[in-house]
């Protein structure tokens, strides 16, 4: 007998909810279903519609079950004319809709949370280590009791009776049906992919990513990356669920970067670092700060070390880093060591700024740390604070009493006049960038020296920038570690504590780690093997493989794979004048694609403090009228950095501008393929002088360039005429072999002379 499926209707809905079936058509329309009377029948979607609508409006709702209970009452007492006709049981039909309900529901609840996953080859079994708390911290979960509550709900809601038992289980299997049908497929997404890797990981082409993309207003290529967000938006539009993917790696577990809450961060002293011209007395200015002599100590004047001291006034705690230069200061933060807090820069009132002062202020920049002048020399009779002012200004940085926000203080290194209050500017400043730490975790901080010691071994010097460092603490740094067997402090004491700020001499490294590594204080020392041993690994991968750095001929293809966004350059030119020219030009250069920003502008030949400032800065040198010191191009062409001279201010300027457009003009370079020997000579009657060479190295072409050396001189330079190998024309001539040739307007040849054959090769833009 065939089985008879009925409508269900408005009227059949409003009486299980204890409505009138003109409230219920009112509802309806709400939701969207548009309904003429209440005798029209439901279609099945119209009631997935529908059943969705009201768990979710009743969800929260303090009336749910009461709302409930009407609608099993409404469903006992309904009419069961039709029962005969409809296969299986109430109850069973109830128990499957609320199982349906649940999966939909707890389909939702799981994407609250994301997936965690480590795609790592290593597997990490967190069991195994004993900071694995921390893991659970770094990887959330929802909580049981959460989890329990939403279940109870989503069951109310599906035991929610919407339907006469005479048909609910077609309409039942028809809602599974459609909620398959609907499934999303979960893409897991990190906090930052490429397009064609996400392209990929959907199996979709990268195109269709880059065409919704551009919907949302972005112009992305496939190279270039998205965060997060943007990738979840993307392929919910596509049909596809996305869950945050955290990788999670040893030295995630090992080493402590969470965030302190802010209860738990205290004040801490800030970190100052001494900048300025070589004779403008930054080392007259610490003896004054520290009242010790350290100038008469040290040859020439110059301070021959990295040193870290404290200095305390009104009751506070100052460290100072004492560099030679700015040129440490850049090497340290070359490999991503951001130590200081202040810097002072020190001029004297009688000179001026001069061009090393210029370059501190540009280092000092670059490193994003607050500058505080101390104006020097005040004490000199040719002394002119105000002039020092007005050139401080060129540089971008006004004067507070001009309205500015640079603090510039008058200050004696000889007489000790002002000291106080430089002091008391550098506490000002502190204040106003509320410096914090955490005391009460484990220590984490910088290098700032070491060595090698005959008697005590490796000695470094550190600096603890957050939590304490104790005696006995596992310490990793770079490519080191070990067990901190001894402190002292700056004044030579031993200690057994270092609190955040303070730079202390430590032993007990198993290696020389390099000034500007982290250190961290670590707990598993088995686990701190392994990740030194995958850091040396890594760091002679890199070493293969060393870090590219912008430079014009490849900045065209930079741009378009997105990238080159900011173009860094340093200027180097003959005359002030020339400087400011090409600045002002270069500036004009930037574009949508590519912006120009001109880090440093000085008069003088191209030094080693450029190329260490250009390394740290990926920047490009554009020379003018100058040349590098011989220190400066062996150290570019080992760092890599780009470095440009011109005799022509319009040449700098187009070409940086064809660099930026992708139109740069060949280039070609030598390569040299072989070299032969003149053995005999023959002259013949209307070709004039022929060779009788020997094929020392390498091989000759009939379409190679040629140059002939005699005693180390070049004495021509052109083409073959002619090539053969017996009486018969050779294409080439390979080591070992004779041939015979003659040269093209060129007879003067000679037994023992040198052919050196050549081709000029394209380099690859």
């Amino acid at each position: 007998m065939a089985k008879v499926v009925t409508k269900i209707k408005v009227n059949d809905i409003a009486k299980d909810f204890g409505m009138t079936g003109k409230d219920m058509l009112i509802l309806l329309r709400e939701m969207g279903i548009d309904k003429k009377s209440s005798t029209s029948g439901f279609e099945p979607d119209e009631l997935n519609i529908f059943f969705e609508m009201v768990i979710r409006k009743t969800e929260n709702d303090d009336n749910l079950d009461m709302l409930l209970t009407k609608g099993k009452i409404a469903a006992e007492n309904a009419d069961d004319k039709n029962t005969a006709n409809v296969t299986g049981n109430a109850e069973e039909e109830k128990t499957e809709k609320a199982a349906v309900t649940v999966d939909e529901k707890n389909k939702d609840t799981k994407l609250e949370s994301p997936e965690y996953v480590n795609t790592r080859a290593d597997f990490i079994d967190l069991e195994k280590f004993e900071n694995a708390e921390k893991i659970e911290a770094l990887v959330p979960d929802i909580k049981d009791n959460d989890i329990q509550s939403r279940k109870q709900k989503i069951k109310k809601g599906a035991n929610k009776p919407g339907v006469k038992p005479n048909n609910t289980e077609e309409i039942l299997k028809q809602q599974k049906r459609a909620a398959e049908k609907k499934a999303k497929k979960k893409v897991l997404v990190p906090n930052e992919i490429t397009v064609g890797e996400l392209a990929d990981r959907i199996e979709r082409p990268a195109t269709e990513i880059i065409k919704n993309l551009m919907m949302l207003g972005q112009m992305v290529a496939v190279n270039e990356t998205i965060d997060y967000d943007t990738a979840s938006l993307i392929l919910d539009d596509m049909g596809f669920e996305t869950q945050l993917e955290i990788i999670v790696t040893k030295e995630d577990i090992l080493f402590n970067d969470m965030e302190d809450v802010a209860e738990d961060l205290k004040p801490r002293p800030p970190v100052v670092v001494v900048m300025g011209h070589v004779d403008h007395g930054k080392t007259s200015l610490l003896d004054a700060i520290r009242k010790t002599s350290v100038t008469s100590t040290e040859a020439g004047g110059i301070t021959q070390h990295i040193g870290a001291y404290k200095v305390h006034i009104n009751d506070r705690d100052i460290t100072f880093l004492d560099t030679p230069g700015h040129e440490a200061f850049t090497a340290m933060r070359l490999r991503g060591a951001q130590v200081t807090d202040i810097a002072i820069l020190v001029v004297a009132a009688d000179d001026g700024i001069m061009p090393q002062t210029v370059e501190a202020i540009n280092h000092a920049k670059a490193a994003g740390v607050d500058i505080v002048v101390a104006i020097n020399k005040i004490d000199k009779p040719q002394a002119n604070p105000e002039r020092v002012k007005q050139e401080l200004t060129e540089y971008d940085l006004v004067p507070e009493e001009w309205g500015g926000s640079t603090i510039c203080v008058p200050v004696s290194a000889i007489t000790g006049e002002n000291i106080d209050d430089l002091l008391e500017t550098v506490l000002l400043v502190a204040d106003i960038k509320e410096l914090k730490a955490n005391p009460d975790r484990n220590a984490k901080g910088t290098v700032i020296e070491s060595k090698l010691d005959k008697a005590r071994g490796v000695v470094a010097t550190v600096l603890v920038q957050n939590g304490t460092l104790n005696t006995g603490d596992l310490v990793v740094a770079g490519t080191t570690m070990g067990k901190v067997r001894a402190m002292t402090d700056y004044t030579g004491k031993k200690v057994k504590t270092a609190p955040p700020s303070t730079p202390v001499e430590i032993l007990g490294l198993s290696e020389v780690p390099v000034g500007g590594d982290t250190f961290y204080v670590v707990e598993n020392e088995k686990m701190a093997k392994d990740v030194i041993e995958a850091r040396k690994f890594k760091e002679k991968d890199e070493q293969q493989n060393a870090r590219k750095k912008v430079s014009l001929e490849d900045l065209f293809s930079s741009i378009n794979n997105g990238e080159v966004k900011d173009l860094n350059i340093i200027i180097k030119a003959d005359v002030q004048g020339s400087v400011e020219a090409v600045k002002q030009s270069l500036v004009k250069l930037t574009n949508e694609e590519v912006r120009i920003n001109i880090i440093h502008g000085a008069v003088g030949a191209v030094n080693e403090s450029d190329v260490m400032l250009a390394d740290a800065s990926n920047a490009i040198i554009v020379g003018f009228n100058v040349r590098p010191t011989q220190g400066a191009a062996t150290s570019a062409e080992e760092k890599g950095v780009d470095l440009r001279l011109y005799r022509v201010i319009y040449e700098a300027i187009e070409e940086i501008g064809a660099a930026m457009k992708g139109m740069l003009a060949p280039k070609y370079k030598e390569a040299i393929t072989g070299h032969a020997e003149i053995r005999r000579t023959f002259k013949v009657s209307g070709i004039g002088t022929i060779a009788g060479t020997y094929v020392i190295d390498g091989k000759l072409g009939r379409n190679s360039l040629i140059r002939i050396v005699r005693d180390g001189i070049v004495v021509y330079e052109g083409q073959l005429s002619s090539l053969k190998r017996f009486k018969d024309d050779a294409k080439e001539v390979s080591q070992g072999y004779e041939c015979g040739m003659s040269f093209e307007k060129f007879n003067d040849i000679k037994e023992g002379d040198i052919v050196e054959a050549y081709v000029m090769e394209e380099i690859e833009r």
